[in-house]
């Protein structure tokens, strides 16, 4: 994991995209969209199945590493309000011992606004820890340190002539975005106008490697 710095408080990335914070024993994750294959599937949009049960495996396997005591998961957990009910069995085991086992939040967001069966853990609209705001998508006029997901912000750079794509954290001195966990989600270039006016209009991508962190500015 690479250590990471913001408003004050010491964080680890991990590999996957998700953010340990030490201080807490708690692990946060943003847009697992679970479910997303089985809603296309609805609308004769047929793709493999195994989203849900990839992304809660990553999941398991960072909750482990890292040791969470605490997972806070910030909104479009799912990819609607009934996803739960979807939930193959194996998925749902899985993700049953998980908030089981830890102390598991869930923030709702856009997409699963009005989720009823959870399948374990707990349900909050947004959430302060330790001075942190905790909700799914950035608020432009919040000036206390804010952490959400919403966008799934991607740095798009080219390279050796070559277009390369990468998942990251966009972060301004106050806010900070974590990028899409979830196994089936695309992403929004970090320097999109919707991600610069949530943060300001000036801020860094930040794009997690083996053992450092690469910080890119971006503006509209």
């Amino acid at each position: 994991m690479v250590p990471l710095s913001f408003a004050g408080r010491n964080f680890r990335v991990t590999r996957t995209g998700g953010l340990f914070w030490p201080d807490h024993d708690a692990l946060l994750v943003a847009d697992l969209h679970l479910e997303k294959a089985s809603w296309f599937a609805r609308f004769g949009q047929m793709l493999p199945p195994y989203d849900s049960h990839a992304t809660l495996e990553l999941l398991d396997d960072d909750i482990d590493a890292t040791g969470a005591k605490a997972v806070y998961c910030l909104g479009d957990s799912f990819h609607d309000s009934f996803g739960c009910d979807r939930l193959p069995a194996a998925a749902r085991d899985l993700l049953t011992r998980l908030t089981q086992s830890v102390d598991w939040v869930w923030i709702t967001g856009n997409h699963d606004a009005g989720m009823i069966d959870h399948c374990g853990g707990r349900i909050e609209i947004e959430m302060v820890v330790d001075g942190l705001v905790l909700r799914h998508e950035a608020e432009a006029d919040e000036t206390r340190p804010e952490l959400s997901g919403h966008f799934h912000p991607k740095l798009r750079v080219k390279a050796q002539g070559r277009r390369v794509s990468r998942r990251c954290f966009v972060a301004s001195k106050t806010k900070m975005i974590l990028p899409a966990y979830g196994a089936l989600t695309g992403g929004l270039d970090a320097q999109h106008p919707e991600i610069m006016k949530a943060l300001g209009g000036r801020a860094e991508a930040l794009v997690p490697i083996t053992d450092r962190l690469l910080k890119f500015p971006v503006a509209a």
